[in-house]
């Protein structure tokens, strides 16, 4: 799908940056264009309500070495949800079989666990051909796939630029929170 516009910037190295296309105002961007299945309520989740946002949007996961970055996450959306940041968590059973459960059992666990609030859709695929459709364009825009749960891209307000930051990197890793902190203003 993506692949009909042409990218306009991309950069690789520890992290990657590709600007696309702007939509046509009033318009959804194209990169928003998707729709999930709420996890915690069941109901639809148009990514087109997040149009104007900050997303940052990570495969997670509730048996997984990197489970603990919910906290972090959740966090990160407390301080920043008033000022246009939205994190969006997308349960993947993708790697090493980590996200088993149900859609109950992942809203349970995140709710009672970590106390999560952000936003998280139903647990789809995030990898390979079989990837979720706004998981492919991810992928196909910044060159960088999810290798392992809690992979992140970071989407600017108008959905024109996205950044993919591994694993490894923490909600509060200084280089992200620059991201974000820029994205915001």
């Amino acid at each position: 799908m993506f692949s009909r516009i042409k990218r306009l910037f991309c950069f690789a190295g520890l992290l990657s940056l590709c600007v696309v296309p702007p939509a046509l105002a009033g318009e959804c961007p194209l990169l928003l264009n998707h729709g999930f299945t709420n996890l915690q309520d069941d109901k639809p989740m148009p990514l087109c309500q997040y149009q104007g946002k900050v997303i940052l949007a990570v495969n997670t996961a509730s048996y997984c070495g990197f489970t603990s970055q919910y906290d972090g996450l959740e966090k990160l959306y407390a301080r920043l949800k008033d000022k246009g940041l939205v994190v969006l968590g997308f349960p993947s059973n993708d790697f090493g079989e980590q996200e088993p459960g149900s859609s109950k059992e992942i809203a349970d666990f995140c709710r009672l666990t970590y106390g999560v609030q952000f936003p998280m859709a139903a647990k789809s695929v995030v990898k390979g051909k079989q990837a979720n459709p706004f998981y492919l364009q991810l992928a196909e825009i910044t060159g960088s796939t999810p290798r392992w749960n809690f992979h992140k891209y970071l989407i600017n307000r108008d959905a024109t630029q996205v950044l993919a930051f591994g694993s490894m990197t923490k909600p509060d890793d200084k280089a992200l929170l620059a991201r974000i902190d820029e994205f915001l203003k």
